[in-house]
């Protein structure tokens, strides 16, 4: 909607942005892009408005009639006024980001930037971010909403996968590996398993499966609760084909030799 001070909902901010698309006068593109059919170039925008005296004036940090500061942080390039929250501006993101700038990096095959806990910990997918999250569909190199790095290299917002791990879903959106470190999982599932033996006709199946972790095919000894990787111990893992049930006369000689033993 159109603009009153201190702010909108997205920035606090003490100017209005004159859209170089159709002259309008909004706090923020965001404010913009949800009223008009178009979208505003934030890098485009030359003019603004004081908030306080009204003047039209070049985009800059202090009103030049009444020098009301616009913001405590002003990006000349995104033209992006705010309150300071430690901004920068990544010139290979080509965006603004919330820091402090040192303690994050910009990976260039990823071309993001990630937390400097992650410099050579993560598993780097090329230009990743200029995909859309697979949750919600949305941007996310340019979203005001944080980014989560999976395992496997993929992005997705952070309150997405807040969303997922609510709503009990622990794998990657686009490629099913684990979302999260599961081994605690797995040695759970392994008791649960112990303590509940499958019924005679199914005691002794197997099925050939594929781990959604390492890409590894082997036989598992089919449960209910699931298949357990031969390769990695993961349970994310997917069936591939029937049961495979042994014959009578090999479970006759297994149990002769158990019990021999």
């Amino acid at each position: 909607k159109m603009a009153s001070s201190p702010g909108c909902e997205h920035y606090v901010r003490f100017c209005l942005l004159k859209a170089p698309c159709c002259g309008k006068l909004y706090v923020c593109r965001l404010c913009h892009d949800a009223e008009e059919n178009h979208q505003m170039d934030r890098f485009k925008v030359k003019e603004v408005q004081c908030s306080e005296c009204l003047t039209i004036q070049k985009a800059q940090q202090t009103c030049e009639k009444c020098s009301k500061q616009f913001g405590e942080y002003y990006c000349d390039i995104c033209h992006l006024f705010d309150t300071d929250k430690k901004q920068y501006h990544c010139l290979p993101c080509g965006i603004c980001r919330i820091g402090p700038r040192d303690e994050y990096f910009h990976c260039n095959k990823c071309n993001l930037c990630l937390a400097q806990t992650l410099e050579g910990k993560h598993k780097c997918v090329e230009n990743v971010s200029r995909q859309n999250c697979p949750v919600c569909m949305e941007d996310i190199h340019t979203s005001r909403i944080g980014a989560h790095v999976l395992p496997c290299g993929h992005l997705l917002h952070k309150t997405c996968f807040d969303d997922m791990l609510r709503n009990c879903a622990y794998r990657c959106p686009l490629c099913m590996h684990s979302a999260l470190e599961m081994q605690n999982h797995w040695e759970e599932i392994d008791q649960e398993i112990a303590q509940s033996p499958m019924p005679t006709e199914y005691r002794n199946a197997t099925v050939r499966i594929m781990c959604n972790d390492c890409q590894a095919h082997s036989t598992a000894s089919f449960h209910v609760l699931g298949m357990k990787c031969g390769n990695c111990g993961s349970y994310n893992t997917a069936q591939d084909g029937g049961l495979i049930q042994n014959n009578n006369v090999d479970q006759c000689q297994h149990y002769s030799v158990l019990f021999l033993k």
